[in-house]
C-alpha cells in the first residue's frame, strides 16, 4: 500500500520537509486554474500570450518576494539544476581568466560536481565543528589558490543536512574584494529565514519551490544584471538564453503561490518551528550520549541529532515503523547510504559521522506530531543501540 501524506489522527509524522514538502493549498489551486493552459509562451497567437503573461506573473511576484528585478529571475527545473547552471556556467565563463573555483565542505551535490569536472581548479573550504563557514579561511582560500585567480565562490546560506547558516554577506565581500562572483544556494533558507537577493549583495542565489509548499518541477536561478552566463545545454535559449526548453507557466504559477503564502507567515511560522525544535532538542538531551549537530545560528526547521552507538540507519527505520518519517541526512544523494559527508567535514569520526538523523520541521508539522516523536525515539534509540554492527 503507499501511503499518503494525511492530517488525520493516526497519519504519518512526515518530519522530512528538507527534502520536499507538502502541496500548499495556494499552490494547488494555482495549478488546477492554470493546469488547462494551452499554449506555449513563446508563442505569438492568444494561447502562448495567455501562457506568457502567465508566467511572467509569477516571475514578477517571485522577484519581488526574493528582493530581486523579474529579469534577474530564470526559472529552472529545481535547485539542483540552478546549482549546476551557477557554479558550472560560472566556471567556464572565465575559464582562461579566472580558473579557480572556491566551494564549501558542505554543498548540494549539484556544487560538488565541479570537483569532478575540474578537480585541479578547485578548492574546499573547511567547517568548524559547529557547521560554518570561517571567514578568515575563505580570504585565505581565495587569494591564495593554487589554481589561479578565482571565478566563482559558491557557499550555502543554509545547510540542508545541520542547518547551520553562513555569513554569506561577509562571505560574499571577500569574494567581490578578490574579483570572484559569489553563488549562494538557498533552497532551505527560503521560507525560513530572509532571503533578500539585493541585501545579502550575491551575484546568484539558487531557490525551489518544493521545499516551500510548491510544485516538484520547478526552481529559480537568480542572477544579478550585468552577471553574464552562458548558454546552459541547447535548445532555443528561452530563459534568457541562459536555460532552454519550453517554459511551464502553470509550475510557475504553482511556484509564486507558494512563495507568497511562505513569506508573508515566515517570521511567525519561524517562530513557531522554533519553539517545536526546542522541545524535540529538550527531549533529545535527557536521552544519554545526544550529540546536536550544528551550532547557532542554526535554521529553525533542521534538527539534526546523533546517538552514540546509534546507526542514523536503524534509529530511522525504527521510527519509520511507528509511521515518523525522518531521515539520515540529504534526499539529494539519490538514497546512497554511508557516512555523512557533512558531518565529515565538521571532524566526526566515521562512526559519528554514520549516526546523525535528520527531523526537518515544516508547515504541516503540528505539536501532536512532536508528542509523538518525544514518545517514540528513546525506545528507537535504546533499540537501534542493541542492533549489532
Amino acid at each position: 500500500m503507499t501511503h499518503q501524506f494525511r492530517r488525520d489522527h493516526g497519519a504519518p509524522v512526515y518530519l522530512d520537509h528538507a527534502a520536499t514538502s507538502p502541496l500548499r493549498t495556494a499552490s494547488r489551486e494555482a495549478l488546477g486554474e492554470y493546469a488547462d493552459l494551452v499554449g506555449n509562451p513563446a508563442a505569438l497567437h492568444g494561447g502562448g500570450r495567455a501562457a506568457r503573461a502567465v508566467l511572467e506573473d509569477a516571475r514578477e511576484e517571485l522577484a519581488g518576494l526574493l528582493g530581486a528585478q523579474p529579469d534577474e529571475v530564470i526559472f529552472t527545473s529545481g535547485g539542483s539544476e540552478a546549482d549546476a547552471i551557477a557554479v558550472v556556467g560560472s566556471a567556464r565563463r572565465w575559464a582562461s581568466d579566472r580558473p579557480g573555483i572556491v566551494i564549501s565542505g558542505f554543498e548540494h551535490p549539484a556544487v560538488q560536481s565541479v570537483q569532478t569536472l575540474w578537480p585541479d581548479r578547485v578548492q574546499v573550504l573547511g567547517l568548524d565543528a559547529g557547521g560554518h563557514v570561517g571567514l578568515t579561511e575563505a580570504k585565505n582560500r581565495i587569494v591564495g589558490h593554487r589554481a589561479g585567480p578565482v571565478a566563482i565562490t559558491s557557499v550555502m546560506l543554509v545547510n540542508n543536512e545541520v542547518g547551520t547558516i553562513q555569513p554569506i554577506r561577509g562571505l560574499a565581500e571577500i569574494a567581490h574584494r578578490h574579483g570572484s562572483w559569489f553563488h549562494t544556494d538557498a533552497v532551505q533558507a527560503f521560507g525560513h529565514y530572509p532571503v533578500n537577493f539585493a541585501d545579502l549583495d550575491v551575484d546568484l542565489a539558487s531557490v525551489s519551490a518544493h521545499k516551500i509548499g510548491g510544485p516538484v518541477g520547478i526552481g529559480a536561478l537568480v542572477v544579478r544584471r550585468g552577471v553574464q552566463l552562458p548558454p546552459y545545454g541547447l535548445g532555443g535559449k528561452q530563459e534568457g538564453g541562459i536555460r532552454s526548453g519550453t517554459q511551464q507557466a502553470a509550475l510557475a504559477a504553482g511556484f509564486a503561490a507558494a512563495a507568497r503564502v511562505t513569506v508573508a507567515g515566515r517570521e511567525a511560522e519561524s517562530a513557531r518551528l522554533r519553539d517545536l525544535k526546542d522541545r524535540v532538542l529538550d527531549a533529545a538531551r535527557r536521552i544519554g550520549g545526544c550529540q546536536v549537530n550544528g551550532a547557532e545560528p542554526c535554521s529553525p526547521a533542521i534538527i539534526n541529532l546523533g546517538f552514540d552507538g546509534a546507526s542514523a540507519d536503524d534509529v530511522m527505520f525504527l521510527l519509520d515503523q511507528q509511521q515518523i518519517w525522518c531521515s539520515t541526512g540529504s534526499a539529494c544523494r539519490a538514497g546512497v547510504h554511508g557516512p555523512s559527508e557533512v558531518l565529515m567535514a565538521m571532524g566526526r569520526d566515521d562512526r559519528a559521522a554514520r549516526e546523525g538523523v535528520r527531523l526537518s520541521l515544516g508547515w504541516t508539522t503540528t505539536q501532536d506530531d512532536i508528542d509523538r516523536l518525544i514518545a517514540e525515539l528513546p525506545g528507537a534509540v535504546e533499540q537501534a543501540r542493541r542492533v549489532p554492527h
